[in-house]
């Protein structure tokens, strides 16, 4: 299936680009991007270009940052083409709501991907869980923001979600792992003066989970998330692909490449069915976050 891809920066040359070229399912047909080039691949500066241009391409995968997303995922969806969405799917739910329903309508597939869920370790904890009473947890998520986003300042402006993009992985593994339902208690969010989205975060959870997410993390970058449970601990640890049960280690790989080539396997069999897979969860708890978590003001931050 002939699919073009949106957004040509850092995440797509890293990480959908190689997944596309290594996938039985898709051809990487044509990019748009106002800079972004992919060698050997037509390439547009508009999405409505290629959208007239080319009308055999079924499938579009938007890697474009959350704010200016929505505009070009309603062309995609009302040009009657399949949508994959980067996470996170929106700057607002509103706007992923009305996303899902005009997918409805057009009769298309439309999937809001979740790629730290692909991790090698995180259906086998999934499993383990399943029936288990969960005392407490505690999820530790600190990167370097200057590593993954060298110079992107947009991750700080307003909707950029700051720590939250890192942030939302972990959130999106807990809510896909956990046997029960989970949401917000408080929140705490630092702000650097000179931004308008936070540089770390510490949340609070039902069932006694707590979470820190910091964007400045230098050295070795951390990706865990603990659990005590009436069965004993269980861990995950690198982005959720080591697992680990009472200190050993049980399952998994220790690297993180394999999620993008999963996210674009299940967006084949998705599109193959005929249907769509819109979960917000991870997103929920963000924006409640937000809504919820008090404020305070920190050192200025400059890359």
């Amino acid at each position: 299936m002939r699919i073009a891809l949106v957004g040509i920066g850092k995440i797509a040359l890293d990480q959908h680009v190689p997944a596309l070229a290594a996938s039985p399912d898709w051809e990487l047909a044509a990019t748009v991007s106002r800079h972004g080039r992919v060698e050997g691949v037509e390439g547009f500066a508009r999405i409505e270009d290629m959208l007239e241009a080319r009308p055999d391409i079924g499938a579009v995968s938007l890697c474009l940052p959350p704010v200016p997303r929505f505009q070009a995922a309603q062309a995609v969806l009302r040009a009657g083409r399949h949508l994959m969405l980067e996470k996170p799917p929106g700057a607002t739910l509103s706007e992923v709501h009305i996303l899902r329903d005009l997918a409805q309508a057009q009769g298309v597939t439309l999937y809001a991907s979740w790629h730290s869920r692909m991790a090698h370790a995180v259906a086998a904890a999934k499993a383990w869980l399943a029936g288990r009473v969960i005392h407490e947890g505690r999820i530790t998520w600190r990167e370097d923001v200057r590593k993954w986003h060298p110079g992107q300042d947009w991750i700080f402006q307003a909707g950029g979600m700051g720590v939250f993009d890192p942030g939302i992985n972990a959130l999106s593994i807990l809510t896909e792992i956990l046997p029960m339902p989970v949401h917000l208690r408080a929140a705490e969010l630092d702000f650097p003066e000179n931004r308008q989205a936070p540089i770390a975060a510490r949340l609070s959870l039902s069932h006694g989970i707590a979470a820190d997410f910091d964007f400045r993390q230098q050295g070795p970058q951390t990706w865990d998330m603990e659990f005590q449970t009436d069965a004993g601990q269980l861990a995950l640890r690198l982005g959720g692909n080591l697992l680990e049960i009472d200190g050993r280690p049980a399952t998994g790989e220790a690297s993180i490449m394999g999620e993008y080539p999963a996210l674009y396997a299940r967006m084949a069999a998705l599109v193959r069915k005929g249907a769509s897979d819109v979960d917000l969860s991870p997103m929920v708890l963000t924006a409640d976050a937000f809504t919820l978590g008090s404020r305070r003001i920190v050192e200025p931050f400059v890359f």
